[in-house]
C-alpha cells in the first residue's frame, strides 16, 4: 500500500498525464440548465433540477462531454442536507438526493461511452466529440454562502457567530455522503474564505476522506480571496492537507488569473493547479455563441490563455 496522499495526488497526476497535460472542466451548469428553460429562481439554484427535473442536468452534462469536457461536475453545489430539509424532505431524503447528483453525472459518462461505441459503427457524430477517453465525475460542494442564497459566497462575509466549528458541523454529513456516492474527486468550490477553507481540510483529514479533492479560491482584487484573507494563507491551508491533490481559481476577473496562479505556484512549486477558471470564463466570453459546442469548439481553437496558464505553474510543460 502507498501513501494516502500520494494515492490521491496520483489520480489527478496520472489524469492530466493520460490527457496530454491539459484538461478540459465543464462550465456554468445553471447557465445551461436555464437555456434548456429550467426555472432556477429558488435558495437551491441549480440543485432544484434534483428534485424538479434530474433529466436536464444528465442532458446538460452531455452536453458537455460531446463538446470536449474532460471532468464534469455534479449539480450539488447548492445542495446541502438543510437546504433540501427546509424543502420538507426527511434527512434521508436529502442525502439521498446529494447521492442522486452524482449518480446522475455517472449514468451521463455511461450513456456518453455508449454513443462513442455506437459512433465507431455509423461514423456519423453529428459534430460532436465522440471519443472514449478518461473522464472524472467530480462532487461539487459549494460554500456556506452558497447555501445561504445572499451572495456571500461572494463577500465570505458570514458573520462572527459562524465559527470553525460552525462550518464543520454543517459540512460534515454532505461531505461524507458525496465522498461514499461513486464520484472521483470533490470539488470544492468558490471557497471565499480561510476560515472555510480550514473546515474543508480538517474534514477530509477526521473523516478521511478516501478520494482526492481540490479547493478552488475566488478572488474580487487580484491577491487576496473575497473576504480579504490572503490567497496564498488560503492555498497553504489546502497545501497543509494530504487530502487536497489541486488549487485553482473560479468565478473571477480573467485579468487576475495570470497573477493569482503564479502566487500559489509559490506556496509549492509542485503542486497542481487546475485552471477550473478558463472554463468559466469562456461561457461569459463565448456567451452570445448560442451553441455549446460552438462555443467550447471557440475555446479549444483559442488554447493560448490555457498554455499560459499550464506553463505558469510548470514552466517544464509542452503542449504536444
Amino acid at each position: 500500500m502507498g501513501h494516502p496522499a500520494a494515492q490521491t495526488s496520483s489520480l489527478l497526476t496520472d489524469f492530466l498525464r493520460q490527457r496530454g497535460g491539459v484538461a478540459i472542466i465543464d462550465g456554468g451548469l445553471a447557465t445551461e440548465l436555464e437555456r434548456h428553460s429550467a426555472d432556477l429562481n429558488d435558495p437551491l439554484w441549480s440543485a432544484k433540477c434534483l428534485l424538479t427535473s434530474p433529466h436536464l442536468i444528465r442532458n446538460v452534462h452531455l452536453d458537455y462531454l460531446e463538446a470536449g469536457a474532460d471532468i464534469i461536475i455534479t449539480a450539488s453545489y447548492q445542495a446541502t442536507i438543510q437546504g433540501f430539509e427546509a424543502k420538507g424532505c426527511s434527512g434521508e431524503e436529502s442525502e439521498a438526493l446529494l447521492k442522486k447528483s452524482v449518480e446522475i453525472a455517472c449514468e451521463a459518462r455511461d450513456i456518453y461511452y455508449e454513443r462513442c461505441q455506437a459512433e465507431t459503427s455509423d461514423g456519423n457524430n453529428d459534430n460532436r466529440v465522440l471519443k472514449r477517453r478518461p473522464i472524472l465525475v467530480a462532487a461539487s460542494v459549494g460554500s456556506y454562502g452558497a447555501y445561504l442564497a445572499d451572495g456571500s459566497e461572494y463577500s465570505g462575509n458570514y458573520g462572527d457567530e459562524i465559527t470553525l466549528e460552525t462550518l464543520k458541523a454543517f459540512h460534515r454529513r454532505r461531505v461524507q455522503v458525496l465522498a461514499e456516492s461513486g464520484a472521483d474527486l470533490i470539488a470544492f468550490e468558490t471557497v471565499p474564505n480561510k476560515v472555510e477553507a480550514q473546515a474543508f481540510a480538517e474534514l477530509l483529514e477526521e473523516e478521511n476522506i478516501k478520494i482526492p479533492s481540490w479547493f478552488s479560491f475566488n478572488s474580487k482584487d487580484g491577491v487576496n480571496v473575497v473576504s480579504g484573507d490572503s490567497l496564498v494563507e488560503c492555498a497553504s491551508v489546502a497545501e497543509s492537507c494530504e487530502k487536497v491533490a489541486a488549487v485553482g481559481i473560479n468565478c473571477t476577473p480573467p485579468r487576475f488569473i495570470h497573477g493569482l496562479i503564479l502566487s500559489v505556484k509559490k506556496v509549492r512549486c509542485s503542486s497542481f493547479v487546475i485552471p477550473e477558471l478558463v472554463f468559466y470564463m469562456f461561457l461569459t466570453l463565448f456567451q452570445e455563441v448560442e451553441n455549446l459546442k460552438q462555443s467550447f469548439m471557440l475555446l479549444l481553437n483559442s488554447l493560448n490563455y490555457v498554455l499560459l496558464l499550464m506553463q505558469s505553474f510548470d514552466p517544464c510543460w509542452k503542449y504536444k
